[in-house]
């Protein structure tokens, strides 16, 4: 199966299925040096593990972390770092009703046309389970940026149609919800709407907003690998995720050139200083050094207890309850996800740019720039 790598220095291949034996994760190229314990990265994992409110799956795991490889002493070695967590608490025979069957919303009759074979338990690789091996590198990549003086903050924007109140924006609200929403008071309205939905047996969406603060001018290729098109790779890789935007995003086409241009006011050692960050922090693919800030848009839970239309493959139409247990909505646990893409994605890109100039190359190894007098004294 292709596609599990990300990354072109900082790499990072996950592995396994929802109901293997485990999921686990491969990053190849953290640096040596790197303070790191099993405890920071399972910081990261308890963010996302299931069973932390009523709003989330019953699926009961602890989701704990073992490292493998790669660390020493409490420090990177430089050796590719491997992950895994184990899977406790799998029940494959929830799934039994729909071996021969596409359940609506899934990647089931993908993985179908695609292999001619695919693992129903759960969904195999295309469960969300998946992301536990992303959310272990991420939070690796969360210290390397850290020690760098990087910051990743993700958080829920909004659920359903409840949006958080920027005039309540309190990040430090983030951790006292169910949802991940630095807003409490709306917290409290997104719960009850999705009590309703669940009453109703259906499934909720929202928005994860994100930032990354201390990013230095410069970081990102100007073709292909722009920061914000692997910013955009990176998020739209995780499931459920429909869409993604930076900055001003969709609202910027509704906007003037004179008002979505965001104008210069000064410079310092991060880069520039401007009045407004419509952009979001990247201009031409590159940063500027301000805030950069995006959003991932995520469609409700796919898995729903309400009879559906569907077919099987032999092509018969038939219905179906989808059993199991799922979230109702999927977003508050992938506020971290969010962050850990982000996280990864800055990560390797920082590293690319270490090779982008000559001056800097020859300061690192102690070199002296090569001039036409060096040339003429030799």
């Amino acid at each position: 199966m292709a596609g599990s790598t990300l990354g072109t220095i900082w790499k990072v291949t996950t592995w396994g299925e929802s109901h293997g034996k485990g999921i686990g994760v491969v990053v190849d190229g953290c640096p040596a040096g790197l303070k790191l314990e099993e405890g920071d990265i399972q910081e990261y994992l308890d963010r996302r593990k299931p069973g932390q409110s009523r709003f989330t799956t019953k699926r009961q795991e602890g989701d704990k972390v073992e490292i493998l490889s790669g660390v020493f002493e409490g420090q990177t070695t430089g050796a590719p770092i491997s992950m895994v967590v184990w899977n406790q608490d799998q029940r494959s025979k929830d799934y039994s009703n729909i071996m021969n069957v596409y359940r609506p919303g899934h990647a089931d009759f993908g993985f179908d046309a695609k292999y001619g074979i695919r693992d129903y338990r759960g969904g195999g690789r295309s469960s969300g389970r998946e992301t536990i091996g992303r959310v272990a590198a991420g939070a690796i990549a969360a210290c390397f940026l850290k020690s760098l003086g990087i910051t990743v903050t993700a958080y829920t924007k909004s659920i359903g149609p409840y949006d958080m109140n920027p005039e309540r924006f309190n990040i430090k609200e983030r951790d006292q919800n169910s949802f991940y929403m630095p807003d409490n008071e709306t917290a409290a309205l997104a719960a009850q709407y999705v009590e309703e939905m669940m009453s109703k047996t259906d499934s909720v969406g929202g928005v994860v907003e994100c930032v990354i603060d201390g990013v230095p001018a410069g970081i990102g290729e100007p073709v292909f690998d722009k920061y914000d098109a692997a910013l955009a790779k990176a998020v739209m890789s995780i499931g459920a995720v429909k869409g993604f935007e930076i900055g001003d995003g969709f609202q910027a086409s509704r906007a003037l050139g004179s008002e979505n241009n965001d104008s210069f006011s000064g410079k310092d050692e991060k880069g520039a200083q401007k009045r407004t960050n419509h952009a979001g922090g990247i201009l031409g693919g590159i940063s500027d050094g301000t805030q950069v800030v995006f959003r991932a848009a995520f469609k409700p839970t796919a898995s729903i207890a309400q009879s559906q239309k569907t077919i099987n493959r032999q092509g018969e139409e038939l219905e179906i309850q989808v059993k199991g247990r799922h979230d109702p909505v999927i977003v508050p646990r992938a506020v971290v996800v969010v962050e850990s893409m982000a996280a990864l994605t800055t990560a390797d890109l920082l590293l690319s740019n270490m090779a982008s100039r000559l001056d800097r190359i020859q300061s690192f190894y102690g070199c002296q720039p090569f001039t036409f007098e060096n040339e003429e004294n030799e």
